[in-house]
């Protein structure tokens, strides 16, 4: 296995933790609360949901596609 696929799972899986991570604190009652009063999630929430997404789709392009090598 190429090792821009390896890489592509890793942040495959790693992004989908992320994702989980966030979804998980957006559960909480203060971020609720948050959300309600502001509107929006804490910076930190939000990290976690645009960190473990860009993860996910550089993992999914990497390990479907890899790179092109000579």
């Amino acid at each position: 296995m190429h090792w821009s696929r390896m890489l592509g799972i890793a942040l495959l899986v790693a992004g989908a933790i992320l994702l989980y991570l966030g979804w998980d604190a957006s559960q909480s009652v203060t971020e609720e609360v948050r959300r309600e009063l502001t509107g929006k999630f804490s910076d930190d929430t939000t990290w976690y949901f645009v960190g473990g997404g860009a993860a996910v789709v550089v993992g999914l392009l990497l390990g479907a596609f890899g790179v092109k090598g000579r």
